[in-house]
């Protein structure tokens, strides 16, 4: 990829089969250089210059770790589960102020953990008779004691696109979006669907516009709580809109020049373009060249 995409790139082995050796796991717990990743709920604990902060494991705090892997030098990294009654916000106020502060690996590591806490604070009862859950696989799965139901975290796969025609791509924007912005549109997969066909429906259903050839482009994982952004491309048959007011206040299509412009920040941009961090930066960045 000519571009890296936020919240990918993290150097760690995932170690699968330590989850489920518990003399194994024990022993990871055990190594002097294990360090637990420091979290405020499901935020990053900013350290002093940036970055996220790694501490030693307290052997005094009862919360279940959970592996998140290996460093390159094999030290064991882990998040704790969150503590009991604590509150979970899907976004939070300060997040996206800290994002900036994190290197692309730092964001990765801490985009993972940050879904993995998230699931296991929603899904504490069972899903097939409500009975408590408990932490098992070495944080990465849930079992209940009552019916021995096993419930493992999911990513929810949404797609997000530029549909194209005669040169330019569709951009839009949601209500609750800043004055100006426009991004890729975008939507969940729904059962029973192929990613083309997600793709198809939800530009239709948005915009009111048929496409053809459907193209993967890129993925990316968004931990808000836990999506996987799959980036595609798509030729419109006809550029006439609409819009569906529901979802979207404003959509446009726009040319090569004008998404340079917002991309690059320049006054006088026709809109603003997503953050360095979003999936639907990299798709503009890659369709404008």
């Amino acid at each position: 990829m000519p571009l890296p995409l936020g919240f990918t790139g993290a150097r760690l082995d995932r170690a699968d089969q330590l989850r489920t050796d518990p003399e194994a796991f024990a022993a990871a717990t055990a190594d002097p250089r294990a360090t637990c990743l420091a979290m405020d709920g499901i935020d990053p604990v900013p350290g002093e210059r940036g970055g996220l902060v790694w501490e030693p494991l307290d052997p005094s705090d009862e919360r279940a770790l959970m592996l998140l892997g290996l460093d390159d030098t094999g030290a064991p990294r882990f998040v704790r589960a969150p503590a009991p009654g604590a509150r979970i916000d899907a976004r939070s106020r300060t997040v996206m102020q800290l994002l900036p502060m994190l290197s692309p690996e730092e964001a990765a590591l801490y985009g993972g953990a940050r879904s993995l806490v998230d699931w296991h604070a929603r899904h504490g009862f069972c899903a097939v008779c409500s009975a408590p859950t408990e932490i098992f696989r070495g944080g990465w799965g849930r079992k209940c004691g009552q019916c021995n139901a096993e419930h493992f975290p999911r990513v929810d796969p949404v797609v997000i696109m530029l549909a194209e025609h005669d040169g330019r791509v569709l951009v839009g924007r949601q209500p609750g979006f800043p004055p100006g912005f426009f991004s890729a549109l975008a939507g969940f997969v729904e059962p029973g669907e192929s990613l083309e066909e997600a793709v198809a429906r939800e530009l239709f259903e948005e915009a009111g516009i048929e496409v053809t050839d459907v193209t993967y482009v890129a993925s990316q994982p968004w931990p808000f709580p836990s999506s996987l952004m799959i980036g595609c491309r798509a030729v419109a048959r006809d550029p006439a809109l609409t819009i569906d007011t529901t979802e979207l206040e404003a959509a446009m299509w726009v040319d090569r020049v004008e998404v340079r412009a917002a991309l690059g920040g320049e006054m006088g941009a026709s809109f603003m373009a997503p953050p360095p961090l979003a999936i639907a930066r990299y798709l503009l960045e890659d369709w404008a060249k």
